[in-house]
């Protein structure tokens, strides 16, 4: 049985009542957190076997540090921690003692091929620093998630007949020009509809949006269902 709970679901910084990224993967007991924004640590009633990390910036991580000193402070010895390099970087800007080493057990998220008992596949996507899509399989289930991302052809791979596909839904228009580091709700659509997967969960919301617009466009590209993130959703997967 694997069941997901969105911890948070905006992007930059949380609206009222809400979170920066957040999602808690539960497969047959095992509690895995990927990605800690602002505002989830709060939302997680009890600890976590393995966080995994897809990028640095503080939206997407800065709440490691609240759960790693709960670890830490009872006793349960160093949790596994699956980020880039930049990420540990944070963590001991914040607070260089007890140094992040002494709390976690770092893992290259690029390098990894396992976290407990999901098999896990990465895909470097393009975004301001390094970020890292993930691909996350058990016997029955593929979760795929995004982190943060504009339009890019390894969406297909990591996407791939996903059970759920949780993907970055910044934007509600593109840009007008220059590099892409973030998605419209119509681009996810789109990149799961060329991935056949079965759902899409849109995440990452620019605070103020209006979620159910966002929706309406990633329905124009995507037949399967569309699911906007909302703090304690819970889906099963």
């Amino acid at each position: 049985m694997t069941d997901l709970t969105v911890l948070g679901s905006c992007g930059a910084w949380p609206e009222p009542n809400r979170a920066c990224s957040g999602f808690l993967l539960e497969h047959n007991g095992f509690r895995l957190v990927m990605d800690l924004g602002f505002g989830t640590a709060a939302r997680l009633a009890r600890t976590v076997d393995a966080v995994l990390v897809t990028h640095e910036h503080p939206d997407h991580c800065v709440d490691v540090n609240a759960v790693g000193r709960r670890h830490h402070y009872t006793g349960e010895g160093r949790l596994p921690l699956y980020c880039p390099p930049g990420v540990p970087r944070v963590l001991e800007a914040l607070e260089p003692h007890p140094h992040p080493t002494d709390v976690f057990d770092v893992h290259d998220l690029a390098g990894a091929t396992a976290v407990g008992p999901f098999r896990l596949e990465t895909r470097r996507l393009p975004h301001h620093v390094p970020n890292f899509g993930v691909r996350l399989t058990a016997p029955g289930v593929t979760v795929a998630y995004t982190g943060d991302t504009g339009p890019a052809p390894e969406l297909t791979d990591l996407a791939r007949d996903a059970d759920l596909f949780i993907a970055d839904a910044t934007l509600q228009s593109p840009p007008p020009a220059g590099p892409r580091y973030l998605m419209t709700a119509r681009e996810a659509g789109t990149a799961a509809a060329g991935a056949n997967a079965k759902r899409l969960l849109l995440t990452h919301f620019w605070p103020g949006s209006d979620r159910s617009v966002s929706v309406a466009q990633a329905r124009e590209t995507f037949a399967g269902e569309v699911l906007a993130a909302s703090e304690g959703l819970r889906i099963r997967c």
